[in-house]
């Protein structure tokens, strides 16, 4: 899930990642960061988040890396084919 507020040319995201099995850890990592994993916390209800600051008018590709392993998509975002053969999500601000 994606929250995103807009002020000024900056553009608040927070990603928000709902296991639907247990976890260790959840990342996220994209284009923005040249694809460095960016831990995220984890809430008392079990979601997983973090909130980033980005420019208004950018796109980057996405996803989540779960238990350092397995990766996964934001389905709030359209997909595309990655070079590696799996999906990545297309964040567009």
């Amino acid at each position: 899930m994606l929250t995103i507020k807009k002020n000024g040319n900056k553009v608040w995201v927070t990603f928000t990642f709902s296991p639907i099995y247990a976890v260790e850890n959840v990342a996220v990592s994209g284009e923005w960061n040249e694809w460095k994993e960016e831990s995220m916390k984890q809430k008392k209800n079990g979601d997983y988040y973090i909130t980033k600051v980005l420019n208004v008018g950018d796109n980057f590709q996405l996803g989540y890396k779960v238990n350092h392993n397995d990766w996964t998509i934001e389905e709030e975002c359209p997909s595309l084919p990655s070079i590696f053969g799996s999906q990545n999500s297309l964040l567009q601000l």
